[in-house]
């Protein structure tokens, strides 16, 4: 498995599979599977509501615990100190864990000065690898950098062709922060698996459309977290390292940039409010 080096010396593989909309009483069976085709980090949050299905499937997997990298995220109605630290806690409870890889703010609103500095000893203390963020503008992240103690190791950002955050990262390379892409097949958006562009070079490769978007984001030094519930398209979004993308189908895809999101508007104010003030639990 490729890896990619954390500011903080920790190392985190180049490609990793993501929970998202997986239901509960899937989860266990897709990660399952996901093991089987050699995938070792996995992603998941709070608000995903999978955590613990995740961590029984790592617990009966046969492997060690050192041989995962897991990520999982803390929601913005447990921003504050307190109830960080309450939180993080059951996650941990859920997932069945005594250290996690990875633990992530999982949007920049509420109080996440408090939910950072919350991360920061949890960290300090030994219980997580690496802290970081997702969601946040350059501008909110070098704010919180600035006026904080650690650095955030990773930003988890929506990247993929059509929203490809060139801005971001040059900054995240500029400032030592890894740069990971959530949603890299814009959640089906715009056909992208039947984009003509992208199947001509699919089909010039001999792989999949899903393959050639993985492979495209990693030559631009971009951690992925595909996610899929078929083991055959496991395998396809797994197996991106033996064929590498010309400069000229590199800047072809680069020229598929539209820089705004098909997902949601994060400058749109019912949107932030919305999720701002979206509970998990009561």
């Amino acid at each position: 498995m490729k890896e990619v080096r954390l500011n903080n010396g920790v190392m985190m593989p180049a490609i990793g599979f993501g929970l998202y909309q997986v239901p509960e009483n899937e989860t266990e069976r897709v990660v399952n599977e996901a093991i089987e085709v050699g995938y070792r980090m996995f992603d998941t949050a709070a608000s995903y509501f999978n955590e613990e299905q995740l961590g029984n499937a790592i617990r009966h997997s046969g492997l060690k615990r050192d041989a995962f990298f897991i990520t999982t995220k803390l929601w913005v109605q447990d921003y504050e100190y307190e109830d960080a630290l309450r939180a993080f806690d059951l996650s941990m409870k859920k997932l069945g864990l005594d250290y996690l890889d990875l633990y992530l703010m999982h949007k920049p609103y509420g109080n996440y000065y408090a939910a950072w500095r919350a991360m920061e000893r949890l960290y300090k203390e030994g219980r997580i690898r690496a802290i970081g963020v997702t969601s946040f503008s350059c501008e909110r992240l070098q704010d919180l950098f600035l006026h904080n103690e650690i650095r955030p190791a990773v930003n988890q950002l929506e990247t993929h062709p059509f929203f490809q955050q060139k801005s971001a990262n040059l900054f995240l390379e500029q400032e030592g922060i890894r740069h990971e892409a959530w949603a890299p097949f814009a959640e089906g958006k715009n056909d992208i698996f039947n984009h003509p562009l992208l199947k001509s070079i699919a089909e010039r490769h001999g792989k999949s459309v899903g393959a050639v978007v993985l492979r495209w984001l990693n030559q631009r030094n971009i951690v992925v977290i595909p996610k899929t519930m078929r083991k055959e398209r496991m395998t396809e979004n797994f197996n991106i390292f033996d064929f590498s993308l010309s400069d000229e189908e590199m800047n072809a895809i680069g020229r598929l940039d539209t820089g705004k999101s098909p997902i949601y508007d994060d400058m749109d104010l019912p949107t932030v409010r919305g999720i701002g003030l979206y509970k998990i639990h009561d």
